[in-house]
């Protein structure tokens, strides 16, 4: 049998029906030589007539339990196992444009031989039209290219080289995103070549942008952005990045004159990302 060129590490909890989307999106993808890892961290087999359905429309599936809930830790152990040459991880509520796999393949082939290609997400406005090359001097100043986990590819002899997921970062965890930031930052500061495909693209749907109403929801907020400080404290990045970072959120609508719902969530993300650097600091040997 060959051997898989991509493999597809797909850690998932609380989800279901969603899945089917994605694999349908797989099934009609113009490359076909790739696996998909389901790295599944429910408690029950509520996955199980999903995954014989991928079977059933051909693709090459591997099922794996993983416990407790933990995304980075999840997608570590499909890495672990993983048989590709490339390996991507997509969301459990994403889907892919029928070309994405072939132009990742394509970008990868090309002969300055990238260890990370960065595709576009689609709804995500942000991401542009033009083709880039990822910096560490960008990136560790949040100017680059937007990196989300479901538009990041990498050699697997990447993770060989600067390990996986840092398991601290991510949802379950009390620093409560950041996980990919934080291996993209580990791979360019080791000298790692990442470039962005615009042509190749990955659709998720973007939750409508409206101000988090409740003191429940900005208290999610402040839970994600301490992924962001933890990030500023784990790299050593730059005063004024940190400065900026924390400032910015309660400046601008103060600058604007809104100091209703803008401001309590400018002050909900400054508090998060204070609370993720001083945290990470003494969670330090």
């Amino acid at each position: 049998m060959r051997m898989p060129d991509i493999s597809l590490v797909l850690a998932t909890v609380g989800r279901t029906d969603q899945l089917d989307r994605l694999f349908d999106s797989l099934a009609t993808q113009t490359f076909s030589n790739f696996e998909v890892i389901v790295v599944d961290q429910n408690m029950d087999d509520c996955l199980a007539g999903h995954i014989e359905r991928a079977k059933y429309l051909g693709i090459a599936i591997r099922h794996i339990k993983h416990h407790p809930p933990n995304l980075a830790a999840a997608r570590n152990a499909g890495i672990d196992i993983a048989k590709g040459e490339w390996i991507g991880f997509p969301d459990d509520d994403c889907w892919y444009h029928p070309e994405l796999l072939e132009r990742v393949v394509a970008r990868f082939s090309r002969n300055d031989n990238p260890e990370g290609v960065i595709v576009r997400w689609v709804e995500q406005k942000e991401q542009p039209l033009l083709a880039s090359n990822l910096s560490w001097e960008r990136s560790s100043a949040f100017r680059d290219i937007p990196v989300s986990s479901i538009t990041l590819f990498c050699q697997r002899k990447l993770f060989t080289r600067i390990g996986g997921f840092d398991a601290r970062f991510g949802v379950g965890q009390w620093f409560g995103a950041g996980e990919e930031t934080d291996l993209v930052l580990r791979a360019l500061h080791s000298g790692a070549f990442f470039t962005y495909e615009p042509l190749a693209e990955v659709h998720h749907a973007v939750a409508p942008a409206r101000l988090p109403a409740s003191p429940q929801a900005r208290k999610a907020l402040r839970h994600r952005a301490r992924g962001t400080g933890a990030i500023y404290a784990k790299h050593r990045l730059p005063a004024w990045v940190i400065m900026r970072g924390l400032v910015a959120p309660v400046l601008r609508p103060l600058l604007k004159g809104a100091l209703g719902a803008d401001l309590m969530t400018g002050c909900a993300i400054m508090l998060g990302r204070l609370d993720g650097m001083l945290g990470w600091r003494r969670r330090q040997p």
